[in-house]
Parts: C-alpha cells; sequence; structure tokens
C-alpha cells in the first residue's frame, strides 16, 4: 500500500468516525457505525489508524467525507462501492433528495 493510499484510507475513516461522534440521534450514529463497517470490511480491515479531529460543521464535514471517498478512486477503490457508501451517508444524515416520501399521504 502506498503512503498517499493509507492517508487517503485513514481520512476516509477519520471522517466516517467523525460524523458518527456528532450525528444528531442514536439511529443516526448506528448508520454512520455502519458505514464505517461496511468501508473496513472492503479493505479486509487493513486500515490505518483513526486521528481525531476537531468538532467540524455536519455540512461540511459530509462534504470532507466525500472528497476523500473520491480520493480513494485512484487507488482502485471500486466505484460501486463508492456510490453505495455514498447513498449509505446520505441516508444516515437524512438527506432531503434521498428521504423516501409517502405519496399516499397519512396513510398508516
Amino acid at each position: 500500500m502506498l503512503l498517499a493510499h493509507a492517508i487517503a484510507l485513514a481520512e476516509t475513516r477519520s471522517y466516517l468516525a467523525a460524523l458518527a461522534d456528532q450525528a444528531p440521534t442514536l439511529a443516526a450514529t448506528t448508520a454512520y457505525d455502519d458505514v464505517l463497517l461496511y468501508f473496513d470490511a472492503i479493505h479486509s480491515d487493513e486500515v490505518p489508524a483513526l486521528e481525531l479531529l476537531p468538532l467540524i460543521e455536519p455540512r461540511l464535514l459530509h462534504e470532507l467525507t466525500e472528497k476523500a471517498l473520491l480520493d480513494l478512486v485512484p487507488f482502485g477503490f471500486d466505484p460501486l462501492h463508492l456510490e453505495l457508501i455514498l447513498a449509505m451517508i446520505d441516508d444516515a444524515c437524512g438527506h432531503p433528495a434521498t428521504t423516501p416520501t409517502d405519496p399516499g399521504g397519512d396513510r398508516p
């Protein structure tokens, strides 16, 4: 593994952990932890250690996480895994674009 690859992995992992730490609800924390576990499984748990990050505004942290994931593409990160992780992150943060709506109104 190249040094640049290890740095990109550590950065991504750190941002994912920070998203989980700063999540507003337990469900969101659990969702971000699931993303982190999936990310680790993709790399056979051979991922560099996390670095502690200061508190960062959630939207900026989300953007930094996306950029860090995109930085992994030149190192052979599967685009399908990338899209799946980005979708999982959007679901975890309750992004309006991916939040399902009920077209039937107030049906039980």
